[in-house]
């Protein structure tokens, strides 16, 4: 029945006040889901969830397969919010499908079906078992007989005496589809009482069957025969998709079957596919549409093979891919709303209205799952459910429907004070009340209606559109919106102002690094506009706070120039100068090209190593603008102070050239090398340093420096030189060899010394003379080979010691502290080579332990004892001594020294 305006109006008018409260229609937060009560639990009650959202807080009622459960049962029923409580739950009077109604105001939705199952699990009722009697070699079935249960049960047998369970093998098989044993071929070992066990996977309990006695005939063997097929999957098996599907089969046979599967399509098995139980359980988890198919279960024996064949079909229970959502529409405007799911079977679909069948007519279609309604009224609001079920489920989708009907307002969508736009432009006003049905709209410009013309138009959507804009269309503007709720008006005022032109824009640049420029960016505009400029630097706005060491706006009020100090190679690209305005927006664009010093070169490598030289090769960094002119080596080893600059070939090494040999190098030294890039700026920064090579080993260069030696002891020949260096060993295995030979012989004495620290070699052998003239060389070596000799020089054995004392010795008392000693030179002969000079020893008091002597040089023959006592008697002698050592002492004299005078006063 249509309602009349008046009642129109009145709910628009409650609708409009709803909206204030903000009404929204129950929303479920939780829904009841599938359950399974365990008989005999301890818990003496079951919840069932249900929570819904909305405002004002829904109330709800549930119902028990279709009819309407009497909550004022309080010792059977308990509402917890919107939660079902089932005290003392019953499974002749509980067991079904509940759901749940939420309801408030704007209208009532139904949850999704819930079952409620109780799972149990009583004794057997078969007492005695009768037993079963085989022949040996023959394949047998022991059936388990279920007891009255519900729910999930797992299924063992027990030999004998519990804990004893049969093991699963080849042979014996427990069916957990059937929960009978079957043994393939019975063998002697087999005899014995079997007790089959029932396991409820819900309550745990546990019940056991009566034995069944299992005893062999005496009337022979049974002999070989083919694979019997006793459990198989059923010809067609429906499978859920993501679930774990399990298949069984086994076979009786004499000799025991061998178990294989495969797809009667001849497609591989997938990796997730798992076979169990000795091949008894083909196991296939997450199910999907590519695992539907035939399967093939072969039994075989030496005797034949048999198979069996069942089809896995794919099922997926209906998934939401449209669902429904809160629309809000005017009166007398049409309905569209589209709900879509897929599953397989492909859903049907069916739709409620507050809890209740969709009732259909002439305006309400439903077709293919989409709901249209035409020419609403304020009645055809509420809560709509859309519901997608196939057989095997079904899922619901909910929004609410708020059909309004009011009079045109502007209070929510205003429209725009000012407006402001440049002569010549386009301008759009827009008017856009809220209004059920839509308001039709007309303009005025102050009092003046408007009317279309080439330049003015209206709008579909109420608006008002102005081209080519000039200074005479600026004004107030009224759109006056009505519908047959009312009219309401609303005004903009539009302000034209001439368009802003950058009169000096900023150019291309091209500069090196550490110079400064200016951007320059200065305009003409409206005066009545004000004027805001901008720099963007690769797309990000400048900040001149955080860049200030570099940026700076500089100009007056029409000017926005861009001061740039210092440039840096980072400074390179494109700078955009905005100008902002309250109607327009212009902009002008450069290109800053910053020139600098080649970044450093990539990925320097050595390519090949010699003992002298290196091949590298490098690739070309940063050119930062400024192609690159010249590349240049350094090396660097452990014993360099720093790098140093590598000669190479070629010498000068031009800007395409990436490669360079380095030459000169020392063998058998660990090298690191890298590049430096020049161009017309500068050198750049140097590249990484390649991977630490070493040259390869060579026969040493280079002989010791400074050979020479002399002195030691009697019978010895000391030669000595200065060690060579590390960096010019040329490889392992270094060491040197000294050859000596007396001066006007022929053949050299050679020996080898093996440390390259070493920096002397002593030969010692009593037939040297003592200062004899030698001629002396030492070369080097390694592992590579013998290198060259120190040039030749001389040197001199040791010398013979002194062998006569000094003759004339006599010592006269100078003072209390002082006695001069004096002799005579001893004679010498070249034997004793060079005379170093004289050894003074004195003492007092016949104390010679406790001597002390006193040295003096060349060919002096006297010496002052200086710092003795006073009045005392001392005793001295004398001696020569040169390199090789001490001469005899001389006979011993002595003198006293004088006394102290004593001081008169």
């Amino acid at each position: 029945m249509m309602l009349s305006w008046k009642q129109l109006i009145l709910l628009s008018f409650i609708g409009c006040l709803g909206g204030e409260l903000l009404l929204q229609g129950p929303v479920f937060i939780k829904e009841p889901s599938n359950s399974i009560f365990p008989v005999g639990s301890e818990d003496k009650k079951i919840t069932l969830n249900c929570e819904a959202r909305g405002n004002p807080s829904p109330h709800y009622r549930w119902q028990l397969n279709g009819s309407d459960i009497n909550l004022s049962m309080e010792y059977r029923y308990k509402l917890n919010g919107g939660n079902l409580v089932v005290i003392n739950p019953n499974r002749n009077w509980d067991t079904g499908s509940y759901q749940c109604f939420a309801t408030n105001s704007v209208g009532t939705i139904v949850s999704r079906e819930a079952k409620l199952q109780f799972a149990y699990l009583e004794n057997f009722k078969t007492k005695m078992r009768s037993a079963v009697s085989v022949r040996e070699g023959q394949g047998v079935v022991l059936l388990c007989g279920l007891p009255p249960h519900s729910g999930e049960l797992s299924y063992a047998w027990i030999f004998n005496e519990y804990p004893s369970f049969v093991e699963e093998d080849s042979r014996r098989f427990v069916s957990q589809e059937t929960g009978h044993l079957y043994i393939a071929k019975v063998e002697p070992l087999d005899v014995g009482n079997y007790t089959c066990v029932v396991t409820s996977l819900v309550t745990n309990a546990r019940v056991l069957g009566s034995p069944t006695p299992l005893v062999l005939r005496s009337d022979g063997v049974m002999g070989e025969y083919e694979p019997k097929i006793e459990v198989q999957f059923p010809e067609t098996l429906p499978a859920a998709k993501g679930s774990t599907v399990k298949l069984e089969c086994f076979a009786l046979g004499n000799p025991v079957p061998q178990i294989n599967w495969r797809r009667s399509d001849g497609l591989p098995f997938s990796t997730k596919i798992k076979l169990r139980k000795s091949n008894g359980v083909l196991e296939i988890p997450n199910f999907q549409q590519e695992d539907a198919g035939s399967y093939e279960c072969i039994a075989e024996n030496s005797r034949g093979r048999n198979v069996a064949r069942g089809r896995l079909t794919y099922y997926a229970k209906p998934h939401w891919v449209q669902l429904i959502k809160d629309v809000e529409i005017a009166v007398e405007d049409s309905l569209y709303w589209e709900c879509r799911a897929s599953g397989k079977p492909k859903p049907s679909y069916r739709w409620l209205k507050n809890g209740e069948a969709l009732v259909l007519e002439e305006r309400t279609q439903i077709e293919n799952g989409a709901l249209t309604i035409s020419n609403l009224n304020v009645t055809d609001s509420g809560m709509f459910q859309c519901i997608a079920e196939n057989k095997h489920g079904l899922v619901y989708s909910s929004a609410e429907l708020k059909v309004v009907a009011s009079a045109p307002d502007f209070s929510k969508t205003p429209m725009k004070k000012l407006i402001q736009v440049q002569v010549g432009s386009e301008v759009s006003l827009d008017c856009k009340p809220r209004a059920s049905p839509r308001a039709l709209s007309s303009w005025k410009k102050g009092d003046v209606p408007l009317q279309e013309t080439e330049r003015i138009s209206f709008l579909k959507d109420g608006g008002l559109k102005i081209a080519n804009v000039t200074k005479a269309d600026a004004g107030i503007y009224t759109c006056i919106a009505e519908n047959q709720f009312g009219k309401a008006n609303g005004t903009t005022h539009l302000v034209v102002t001439e368009p802003t032109r950058i009169t000096l824009a900023p150019s291309n640049m091209d500069v090196s690094v550490g110079e400064s420029v200016i951007l320059p960016c200065q305009v003409q505009h409206d005066p009545v506009l004000d004027i805001m400029f901008t720099w963007y630097f690769n797309g990000a706005l400048t900040d001149f706070k955080k860049d200030g060491s570099h940026f700076e706006k500089v100009g007056g009020s029409s000017s926005g120039d861009l001061m740039i100090r210092n440039i840096q190679l980072k400074h390179s690209g494109k700078y955009v100068c905005m100008v902002q305005t309250g109607v327009d927006s212009v902009s002008s664009a450069a290109d800053l090209i910053v020139r600098g010093s080649p970044g450093p070169p990539e990925d320097v490598k050595v390519d090949e190593i010699t003992d002298t030289t290196a091949q590298l090769s490098w690739k070309e960094g940063t050119d930062n603008h400024s192609p690159v002119i010249s590349y240049s080596v350094q090396a660097r080893t452990p014993f360099s102070v720093g790098w140093q600059t590598a000669t190479t070939v070629p010498e000068v090494i031009d800007g395409k050239t990436h490669t360079a040999t380095v030459v000169e190098l020392n063998p058998w030294v660990e090298y690191e090398f890298r590049v430096v890039a020049s161009n017309k700026i500068g050198g750049g920064e140097p590249s990484l340093p390649s991977e630490r090579v070493r040259t390869e080993e060579a026969v040493p260069e280079v002989p010791p420096s400074d050979a020479g030696g002399g002195g030691g002891s009697r019978s010895e020949l000391v030669i000595t030189w200065d060690p060579v260096p590390e960096e010019l060993q040329n490889g392992e295995g270094f060491g040197y060899v000294v050859a000596f030979r007396p001066v006007g012989v022929t053949n050299w004495i050679q020996t080898v010394v093996t440390s390259p620290d070493t920096p002397r070699y002593v030969f010692r052998n009593e037939s040297i003379l003592p200062f004899s003239l030698y001629e002396v060389k030492v070369g080097v070596y390694n592992n590579k080979g013998e290198g060259p000799f120190s040039p030749v020089t001389t040197v001199f054995s040791a010398e013979e010691e002194p062998t006569v004392a000094p003759s004339q010795v006599s010592a006269n008392s100078l003072s209390s502290s002082e006695i001069e000693v004096s002799w005579n030179a001893v004679p010498w002969k070249l034997s004793n080579g060079h005379l170093l000079g004289y050894e003074v020893q004195y003492w007092n008091n016949g104390e010679e332990e406790s001597s002390s002597k006193l040295k003096v040089a060349g060919n002096v023959t006297s010496a002052r004892l200086r710092g003795l006592k006073s009045n005392l008697e001392y005793y001295t002698a004398v001696r020569a001594f040169n390199s090789a050592g001490t001469g005899p002492f001389s006979a011993t004299v002595n003198a006293t020294t004088k006394k102290t005078r004593a001081i008169q006063i």
